[in-house]
């Protein structure tokens, strides 16, 4: 019996290592994305700068322990594209090439990291930047990219959210409709309830502004038919 249970501390203590470890990391994973979330909806444009570079700071003593962390890789990608924002063009352009560099690390590392936010961070850059030859914009690998995210997460409210704007700046208002509603219904996640209900209130404006355009041609044909038959 002693050797037995001698034995199964031995088993417990060598397992513990791991668990805290991804314990920590989870946690350490949602303090970064809180803050950064903070930092994005709440502080004003003059102090985002400074604090994105604090939360950078921190995530670097992170990375130091633990490389190669396709989690870390993304949040970073994420963190200095937003305060691409903040910068001159010539930073900026910089800012968003080392962003999409970092992801396609991170993908190489694990696709599914963080429900396949790479992904959909990744897509988001390429229709919102800038096409060549100033910068890497392309609308085809957008979508591709986009809807990869949703074959791995098709419930994750980020994803939705991103891939019904992108088809908003196709043309594709109907069906960006979809998207909207679906980021608009997807669970929050209780570890991330500021991130998730701030995009989820930018579904609904985006819902409501497809409404009153709606409402607007409804009345501008109403108009015209009663205009002809006068």
């Amino acid at each position: 019996m002693k050797h037995i249970v001698a034995f199964f501390l031995v088993f417990i203590f060598n397992l513990m290592p791991s668990t805290v470890w991804a314990y920590d990391l989870a946690s350490a994973v949602q303090h970064i994305e809180s803050e950064w979330a903070r930092i994005y909806y709440s502080v004003s444009k003059e102090q985002q700068d400074k604090e994105f570079k604090q939360l950078l700071s921190e995530l670097t003593d992170l990375q130091a322990e633990h490389p190669k962390q396709a989690e870390f890789m993304i949040q970073q990608a994420i963190i200095v594209a937003s305060n691409a924002e903040n910068m001159d063009a010539f930073s900026a352009l910089e800012a968003i090439h080392q962003a999409k560099d970092l992801l396609m690390q991170a993908i190489e590392l694990n696709p599914k990291a963080l429900g396949g936010m790479a992904f959909v961070t990744l897509g988001t850059l390429y229709y919102k930047v800038p096409a060549w030859p100033v910068a890497y914009g392309d609308n085809d690998k957008a979508q591709q990219f986009l809807e990869k995210a949703l074959t791995i997460n098709a419930n994750a409210i980020d994803a939705n959210y991103y891939y019904a704007d992108f088809l908003v700046t196709q043309g594709k208002k109907e069906l960006a409709l979809k998207y909207f509603n679906r980021a608009l219904t997807a669970a929050v996640r209780s570890t991330q309830v500021f991130a998730d209900t701030q995009l989820q209130a930018q579904a609904k404006l985006a819902i409501n502004k497809h409404r009153q355009e709606q409402q607007r041609l409804i009345s501008f044909s109403a108009r015209c038919s009663l205009f002809h038959k006068h």
